[in-house]
């Protein structure tokens, strides 16, 4: 009942981040999306898995701290290397993306962006596991118009969207939902548990949202730490 309640939430404040934000009590994390660097590919091989190792522990260190609540690596062939999500203000998260090691060398860089979402999150069981799920980036869709959202027929979809969120939630196959709140091309997320990328995309098909092209959504493989996520 607490995920389904969370995902209510969430998903409504895709439409307007800060004011339901508000309402909802749901905390502003920073969301770091990390690309591979202009050092990715040129590094020496032994070099490279040096300062990786150096990353790993600096990752582990901040989840274990709580200043990081969910990291992990994206497990397919893009310019995306993977995300942090942390529990500090803009500023605060910065000087902490910027520290670490693999940034610092230029195998990755990061933009960094305001996320909401209640605080679900956990620090990773021990010992250590890895476990796949998928990310899904929601993006602005060629049909979402500039002040369409007061409309009665976007209202009426909206609603159709959360009941589909819930549905998603109580097969407990949507696991985190969360939007943006600087009003960019990117408008939230969407975690999937599932068993492949295609069960993922097929769910993802099923949003009122994606079927009208108001919303588009970009799936990537995802490596988090076991008893982070809820």
């Amino acid at each position: 009942m607490k995920n389904r309640t969370l995902l209510i939430s969430l998903v409504v404040l895709i439409a307007s981040a800060t004011a339901v934000a508000q309402d909802h009590k749901l905390v502003q994390f920073q969301m770091a999306i990390l690309r591979k660097g202009p050092q990715w590919s040129v590094m020496k091989p032994e070099d490279r898995n040096k300062i990786f190792l150096q990353h790993r522990d600096s990752v582990f260190a901040l989840l274990n701290s709580g200043r990081m609540v969910v990291a992990g690596p994206f497990a397919d062939e893009t310019d995306l290397a993977g995300i942090f999500v942390l529990r500090a203000t803009a500023d605060e998260a910065k000087a902490t993306v910027d520290q670490d090691p693999a940034v610092k060398a230029g195998l990755m860089s990061a933009e960094i962006h305001p996320w909401y979402s209640e605080d679900i999150f956990r620090k990773p069981a021990v010992p250590l596991k890895m476990n796949s799920v998928y990310f899904g980036f929601l993006k602005r869709g060629p049909n979402r118009k500039e002040g369409d959202a007061n409309q009665p027929e976007i209202q009426e979809l909206q609603k159709a969207h959360i009941a589909n969120i819930n549905r998603l939630a109580d097969l407990k196959k949507l696991v985190v939902a969360g939007p943006f709140g600087d009003e960019g091309e990117l408008r939230g997320i969407f975690v999937f548990r599932v068993n492949s990328l295609q069960e993922a995309q097929n769910l993802a098909a099923t949003d009122p949202m994606i079927k009208i092209d108001r919303l588009r959504i970009e799936l990537h493989p995802w490596q988090v730490p076991d008893g982070v996520l809820p």
